[in-house]
């Protein structure tokens, strides 16, 4: 059975970090785009960071660009995303996800649109709270 398991966040203050991590069990994802995804209180879920299937490639939202840097160890099934500066409106809970389908992946080139359906594996989330 494949599982993701995030673990890392927390609460924090304005400008402070976190470093999230995402351990793929069930399932070698070596071959496999994997991202971030964050649902804030009230609002729906939708993609912060990408990352193609050997790190050489990513996409992040506006938001948080030069601020957080997703990167991934295939020898040991992990994806991360350290996120600095937090700012209050970081506050979500934070998603990992893997397409284990390759739906990003259009003939042979990583062509993310950074929507939920492109993903089919997907953790459990984990809170990350900044306050002001």
């Amino acid at each position: 059975q494949v599982q993701l398991h995030e673990s890392g966040g927390g609460e924090v203050q304005a400008g402070g970090s976190l470093r999230l991590s995402c351990v793929v069990t069930g399932h070698t994802n070596t071959n496999d785009p994997m991202g971030w995804f964050r649902q804030p209180p009230g609002k729906e879920r939708k993609f912060v960071a990408l990352i193609d299937s050997k790190g050489d490639n990513t996409v992040y939202t506006d938001s948080v660009k030069g601020r957080f840097t997703i990167s991934r160890d295939n020898t040991k099934n992990t994806v991360y995303l350290l996120m600095d500066n937090l700012k209050p409106e970081d506050t979500a809970i934070y998603y990992c996800a893997g397409d284990s389908y390759n739906f990003t992946v259009i003939r042979g080139t990583w062509s993310p649109d950074g929507r939920e359906y492109e993903y089919d594996l997907w953790g459990q989330g984990t809170q990350v709270t900044v306050s002001s």
